[in-house]
């Protein structure tokens, strides 16, 4: 367990450390061919996206599930205004991977403003009709163009699932790895480092705002920025350890998601 909290720590001081570069860095993204995406058994999917909310918000919690055909579709319809759902593509990195697994939730905005951008372009991947670099500027497109909304009010991302497998850096740094870093993101559209009085002195112990699309729109510019609390120490340890089973599960289904 201390093992997994040290790790969890360190993922932190490097995701600090290349998103305090965001306001500098250049875009070299590359792109691939597509590697097919494989649809994740359903009852697992399904408790991974749900792992991504407080236990009391899971049961009236709408839950959407990938179909890599079509797209994100309704699995089950909730009722308290949260939706969650599992992340296979990271568009802000203009690369499709089938290696990618992330838990995120959001509440009733985020569903409305944020969660779009997800759907559409999980949508225009499965079509086969875009390459990974035309689906982040038809994205950033939109952003620039209105289509897609800023939050109108403040609220709440929660990423509490136990584990993810994402890229822990800026958008021109294609690494991807397995982190165990439950954490909290609050909508912050257009603010940036500076304005939360954040230091880049490599520490990830307190909050931080990332907001990838900057690098594309420009400072002050990027509607889907957040401020990002990682769980406590104690509570992301309580965090992993409840979620021994679904953690075996993952590891069991892709090795690589241990």
């Amino acid at each position: 367990m201390n093992t997994m909290i040290g790790s969890a720590k360190k993922y932190w001081r490097i995701l600090f450390l290349f998103t305090t570069l965001f306001s500098t860095a250049q875009s070299f993204a590359k792109t691939t061919a597509d590697p097919k995406l494989e649809k994740m058994p359903v009852g697992l999917e399904t408790d991974f996206a749900l792992s991504s909310l407080p236990p009391q918000l899971r049961p009236g919690a709408t839950v959407y599930l990938l179909d890599p055909a079509k797209g994100y579709y309704i699995a089950r319809k909730g009722w308290n205004g949260f939706i969650c759902f599992v992340m296979r593509t990271a568009w802000e990195w203009a690369e499709f991977r089938n290696d990618v697994y992330t838990a995120i939730s959001y509440d009733a905005e985020g569903a409305r403003t944020i969660f779009p951008a997800y759907i559409d372009a999980a949508a225009m991947r499965a079509s086969g009709k875009f390459t990974a670099l035309q689906v982040r500027n038809i994205i950033i497109d939109r952003i620039k163009k209105g289509i897609y909304k800023a939050p109108a009010m403040p609220g709440i991302s929660y990423m509490l699932g136990p584990l993810m497998r994402t890229y822990p850096a800026k958008p021109d740094q294609h690494n991807v790895l397995t982190m165990h870093m439950p954490h909290y993101m609050f909508y912050a559209p257009y603010l940036t480092n500076a304005d939360i009085g954040n230091i880049p002195d490599g520490q990830a112990d307190g909050p931080f705002l990332v907001h990838p699309e900057a690098m594309f729109l420009g400072e002050k510019k990027a509607p889907y920025g957040y401020i990002i609390v990682p769980a406590g120490e104690k509570e992301a340890a309580k965090i992993v350890a409840g979620n021994k089973v679904l953690l075996k599960r993952l590891a069991d289904y892709r090795p690589y998601l241990k």
